[in-house]
């Protein structure tokens, strides 16, 4: 990252039309723009858009960038709104839901927390994350903020609300801050932000994850319970695994707590307990003649899967779907289908041929 001497001097020459050097002043800042990005809008190739759009706009007004702020920021300050106006044409999201697989699923327990539009994101491009601590007024660590389940619910909140909470709950910035970025007032955004808690800790506390929010004072004792356990979590892929290519359904049932929670986005309903989840598995998963192969993979700190159906016939395994788990020690407390598109963002190929 740029001492303040050298952002001074790549300032004043990205303002004389030095492409290089406005290169090297963002550079530092482009990916936690593109996570914030996803963050508000709950799609990857969204949130690539909006963070490129942020970073022509930030060259284009480079010269109205008075340094009352940090660089940091006023291009939050650019992409937060690039977001917002993303979120208001709301052109982008799907009306309808997918085709429904060909087997009949059973009545869902009632409509789901999922909202139209997620996706999932790759843990390998939160490792070029540059270490940002989050400001003194931060309630979820990063890892949290990550989870889908923290995503899930930033995308039940309205706009405002939602960019209220993450400048405020995750980047830590104060009010008069978040106010400033947001061009309104004090009073306006701690409005927000107290309707955007109550929201967000009420779907963290019924979907089970461990998050709910907690003030900075007690950030740092809950940090070691919520790392998660990588021996018990690697025995876990495994066994779902082999679960899975086997299609052994009562080794599968096995992993799952009680109360699982089973979602398909973009369709707005849940599927919740394990009798359900095993007439599914059952009925549309582990039908005659399907034969899976599994690769794991992560997708926002939680281990995800990308799953493949064989096509005897052709001789080829062909992507069928891509989950993410959500576990708690050795169970499955929740698994989020999504469709194949997602795929190739985690370096997943469309087909696998099939084994000799």
């Amino acid at each position: 990252m740029p001492t303040e001497t050298d952002t001074t001097d790549l300032i004043a020459r990205a303002r004389a039309g030095d492409h290089n050097a406005f290169r090297d002043l963002v550079q530092g800042h482009s990916h936690e723009l593109q996570v914030h990005c996803y963050r508000i809008l709950g799609s990857l190739q969204d949130a690539e858009d909006a963070l490129q759009e942020t970073l022509v706009s930030a060259w284009r007004n480079l010269g109205e960038f008075g340094q009352r702020s940090s660089l940091r920021t006023w291009l939050y300050q650019i992409a937060t709104n690039r977001c917002l106006s993303m979120l208001r044409a709301d052109s982008r999201r799907p009306r309808t839901a997918p085709t429904a697989p060909e087997a009949t699923l059973p009545e869902p327990s009632g409509a789901g927390d999922a909202p139209p539009w997620l996706e999932p994101y790759p843990d390998v491009l939160l490792d070029r994350l540059v270490d940002q601590r989050p400001g003194p007024e931060a309630r979820y660590e990063t890892t949290e903020a990550i989870s889908l389940a923290f995503i899930t619910a930033l995308q039940l909140l309205p706009p405002r609300q939602r960019a209220a909470l993450v400048l405020r709950d995750v980047l830590g910035y104060h009010a008069a801050e978040a106010a400033r970025m947001l061009d309104t007032t004090q009073e306006a955004v701690s409005s927000a932000l107290k309707r955007a808690r109550a929201t967000v800790d009420n779907h963290l506390a019924g979907s089970g994850s461990s998050g709910g929010g907690a003030s900075s004072t007690d950030a740092g004792s809950r940090r070691a319970d919520r790392q998660p356990d990588t021996a018990a979590e690697q025995r876990l892929v495994a066994r779902f695994t082999d679960a899975m290519e086997r299609a052994d359904l009562d080794a599968l049932i096995e992993l799952l707590v009680t109360d699982v929670r089973l979602s398909m986005p973009p369709a707005m309903v849940e599927y919740r307990g394990i009798e359900t989840a095993e007439r599914i598995f059952a009925s549309v998963t582990f039908r005659p003649g399907h034969a899976y192969r599994v690769v794991p993979t992560r997708a926002n700190g939680q281990p995800a899967f990308g799953l493949y159906l064989a096509e005897p016939d052709a001789r080829v395994y062909r992507a069928s779907c891509f989950l993410v788990i959500t576990t708690a020690g050795d169970r499955i407390t929740a698994i989020t289908s999504f469709s194949t598109e997602v795929m190739t963002r985690f370096g997943l190929p469309r087909t696998f041929p099939e084994a000799d």
